[in-house]
């Protein structure tokens, strides 16, 4: 995974990350596109707090875009301000590696991420939320993982 850091694009490990650690991942198809921008990442902004004051130290979206990408699309949405986290799987190989990438030619859309939540503690999914559809953010949105943990 990719950040932008002060000095550019930094590698992100997510095993440290999780470790010892409360953490919600978020992935969704891209940065910039309609339910993303619209319904999915407001989501997480909403319930920031919520999920602060039930334990959660970190939220993260994760998306198939590169890290200059995300850290615009962060601060376009008032997600950066926010506090929560933006890293960019620009191989697609995290999506890939925990099975939830999909393909949608007509739409320019290869090798994304499926929407979906989830929460982890100290690196163990306890809860996941996957959407059926794409254009769909309801099982995957903030306030429904929230009332799941």
């Amino acid at each position: 995974m990719l950040a932008m850091g002060a000095n550019g694009p930094e590698q992100v490990e997510l095993g440290p990350k999780l470790k010892g650690r409360k953490v919600v991942i978020f992935g969704l198809p891209g940065a910039y596109t309609g339910v993303c921008t619209t319904a999915h990442v407001p989501s997480f902004i909403r319930t920031k707090d919520k999920f602060a004051a039930k334990g959660v130290d970190e939220i993260i979206c994760v998306s198939v875009n590169d890290p200059f990408v995300m850290k615009a699309w962060a601060d376009a949405t008032g997600a950066a301000e926010a506090g929560l986290t933006f890293l960019g799987d620009a191989d697609s190989s995290f999506t890939k590696a925990i099975g939830l990438n999909f393909t949608a030619p007509p739409a320019g859309l290869i090798d994304r991420s499926k929407r979906y939540a989830l929460y982890a503690e100290d690196g163990v999914v306890k809860v996941l939320h996957l959407e059926e559809s794409p254009g769909i953010c309801e099982a995957s949105g903030g306030e429904s993982l929230l009332a799941a943990i």
